[in-house]
């Protein structure tokens, strides 16, 4: 390697976000501290992890620490860890680049929630650089673990360019010293940075000097029993894990000796993370192994429709020496994965049950990750079910399953439910009047993951889920309302008939087939699926997935004792019989969110009242 300084242009987006922090970011400038002892204690955490296999290093007996001191009089304030350290390479791939993912996220997250804002440093990787908010220069100086590295200094005053020379250092690990701005001295202070450590990184598992005192906790909050522990020290503890400074919804805390031996702290946020939809969402509990930190974000502890949890989970029985490529494979982690997730929905039906204003809250934030699991979690979909809040035909709010079932009549044996768009067309939805001439209740559901998650649950307590908008319905019978107003005769057989095969010769291979309805009441028609073709619930999930299918035909029914069919029937202008009909078809493609394209309606509705207005 080159014994000469080295001076290098920092990449665009990372000149972009250094004059951010450096012009723009003033609020909460204390974080730089929070930053810069996280990544310590990632590369001590990542050395110790480095033991574990391996004892031919530089350093092998030294106590992992963290040490912070000041010099008033040459306005600076150094760092020290004895971590992985970082060699001549290393320090242009940690220090002198951002993955263009992270200072591109970091950056649209900055313009979402304004110039002011903090809270997002550290989630994306740029957590380093919030220095320049206080330093007007930076050196870092850094040896690798390695035996046969040397050492070597980085220098960047936050301009567009950093250098890198050789430089003498004996230890394993890094020193960073920070040249502090005029407007930054309150820093140089020891009682100053004894509350920043306190207040952001008091966690932290290795001892944090500032002198010669230990200014952090240390201790593992994870690993205290539930009743030592303070509402206070969870939330702070929560902060400092997620950099979310809302109060945490629901903390699980579990000690546990059998059959696995672990301690686990898990949060719910208050908030949804928007970002854990996206591909590169990096979720997931951190994974200790007897205090040694094993995966950062550990996908194999919770299922995937949990990656909104927030944690820790620290194993006695894991062993030291597992990799983080055979975590996935190793049978005491599938155990440990059952029992988290058998723990988390525990509570989580305890909350339903017991507060369920509270449940309702986190159903607003995370119900769609919970309908997931019921799709994509055969072995915890039963006792999710429970858990789902729907929108109902009867009542106002949401409603479970098991209200549900509370409130069927006499001789209902199924559990209705109905696909739509929207709340307001399902509400007025012609395949509600069966059920509402019947005093059934329908649950409506008007989210993409709905039909998946229907096709995922068949039936719930013996009782079989079924599509209101089925062709053919086995439904009780119809009480007679007495103070209803008299009905429509309907169409004699002959009439009604001739009607069926005009529509037909109309609408041609438009429909699968004509017929007259036994259960409409109000509206004048209805579309149906076709027998032969597959119902609607799969037709929704398909065009959920994006696949290409051919969309069957569906069946027209027509309300034989509705006045517009009445007329209908007598129309004797042939043209404008055929535009009708188009008409009543569009309308009953429209109620079912499937017309092709509703501006097409448009130039009929105007034929239709120019006709109208002739008369």
């Amino acid at each position: 390697m080159s014994t000469a300084t080295q001076t290098f242009e920092f990449r665009a987006e990372v000149q972009q976000l250094l004059n951010i922090l450096v012009h723009s970011l003033y609020t909460d400038r204390e974080i730089f501290l929070r930053e810069i002892v996280s990544n310590a204690s990632d590369a001590i955490n990542r050395m110790q992890f480095e033991l574990l296999t391996n004892k031919d290093v530089l350093d092998p007996e030294a106590e992992p620490a963290i040490h912070i001191s000041f010099d008033k009089d040459a306005k600076t304030i150094t760092v020290s860890d004895n971590g992985i350290g970082m060699n001549h390479d290393e320090m242009i791939e940690n220090l002198g680049t951002i993955a263009h993912s992270g200072a591109s996220s970091f950056l649209n997250a900055l313009k979402e929630k304004g110039s002011g804002s903090t809270d997002i440093i550290g989630q994306f990787g740029v957590g380093f650089y919030s220095v320049f908010m206080v330093a007007d220069k930076v050196s870092v100086t850094s040896r690798s673990y390695r035996l046969d590295e040397t050492a070597y200094t980085w220098t960047s005053d936050g301009s567009n360019a950093y250098t890198i020379e050789p430089a003498e250092k004996t230890t394993r690990g890094t020193d960073i010293v920070i040249h502090v701005k005029e407007d930054a001295d309150e820093f140089l202070n020891d009682y100053r940075l004894k509350n920043i450590i306190k207040k952001h990184s008091n966690y932290v598992a290795f001892p944090i000097y500032i002198g010669e005192t230990v200014a952090n906790a240390q201790t593992a909050i994870w690993r205290r029993t539930p009743r030592e522990v303070t509402e206070d020290e969870y939330k702070e503890f929560y902060q400092q894990l997620t950099y979310d400074f809302e109060k945490p919804l629901v903390t699980i805390h579990q000690v546990s000796d059998a059959p696995v031996q672990f301690y686990s702290l898990l949060f719910i946020p208050s908030k949804l993370d928007r970002g854990i939809f996206q591909q590169d969402h990096q979720g997931g509990p951190q994974l200790y192994a007897r205090k040694v930190l094993i995966q950062q974000h550990s996908k194999d502890l919770l299922p995937d429709w949990m990656r909104f949890i927030h944690g820790v989970v620290d194993s006695e029985d894991l062993p030291l020496n597992i990799s983080r490529e055979t975590v996935q494979s190793n049978r005491l982690m599938q155990r440990l994965k059952q029992t988290l997730t058998g723990k988390v929905i525990t509570e989580l039906n305890n909350l339903s049950e017991k507060d369920p204003d509270k449940f309702l809250t986190l159903w607003n934030e995370f119900g769609r990750l919970i309908k997931e699991g019921i799709v994509t979690d055969a072995s915890s979909k039963d006792r999710l079910a429970g858990l789902v809040r729907f929108h109902s035909s009867t009542q106002e709010g949401w409603v479970t399953l098991k209200d549900y079932i509370g409130r069927m009549i006499e001789g209902q044996s199924e559990i209705y439910y109905l696909f739509g768009d929207d709340l307001k067309s399902l509400q007025r939805s012609p395949h509600l009047e069966p059920f509402k001439a019947r005093g059934i209740e329908v649950l409506l559901l008007n989210e993409t993951i709905d039909s998946f998650m229907v096709n995922s649950l068949p039936e719930y307590d013996g009782k079989k889920l079924h599509n209101a908008a089925d062709a053919d319905l086995s439904l009780p019978d119809a009480k007679k309302d007495e103070n209803a107003p008299p009905e429509e005769d309907p169409l004699v057989e002959n009439v009604l008939n001739s009607l069926l095969n005009r529509i037909e010769t109309v609408l041609g291979d438009k429909v699968a087939a004509v017929r007259e309805s036994k259960v409409l009441t109000t509206s004048p028609a209805r579309l149906v699926s076709s027998d032969k073709g597959f119902g609607a619930d799969m037709e929704r999930v398909y065009k959920a997935l994006g696949q290409e299918y051919e969309a069957p035909k569906r069946i027209l029914e027509i309300n034989p004792r509705h006045p517009l069919i009445h007329n209908l029937s007598s129309l004797t202008d042939e043209t404008l019989a055929s535009e009708v009909v188009e008409a009543l078809y569009g309308s009953a493609m429209l109620d079912e969110g499937i017309h092709p394209n509703p501006a097409d309606m448009v130039p009929l509705m105007q034929k239709l009242m120019l006709a109208a207005t002739k008369h």
